[in-house]
């Protein structure tokens, strides 16, 4: 599925050299992660249950912390899995 009106351009920070020529090269091509069917999400239990916990006992709105996983390619090269293993707090600062 190409969806044109939800795509974006590539762009990289400026710099004084150039690694590679920027002008445009062949036919326009889309690359997307959801091309052929939609990616997959898997969350590990113990990991959704200390998030859990995390947040109970926690007295703010709002605290910093973040998931840890892996972005694997199907098999069949046509697909994505994330799997979310790990949980991580955060600090306070």
């Amino acid at each position: 599925r190409f969806i044109p009106e939800r795509m974006v351009p590539f762009s990289f920070p400026l710099s004084k050299c150039a690694l590679w020529d920027p002008v445009p090269r062949g036919d326009v091509i889309g690359s997307h992660v959801a091309y052929y069917r939609n990616p997959k999400l898997s969350l590990m239990e113990k990991t959704l249950r200390l998030a859990y916990r995390h947040a109970k006992q926690n007295e703010k709105n709002l605290f910093p912390c973040f998931f840890l996983g892996t972005l694997a390619v199907d098999e069949d090269g046509e697909g994505v899995t994330l799997t979310i293993d790990r949980f991580d707090p955060g600090r306070e600062v």
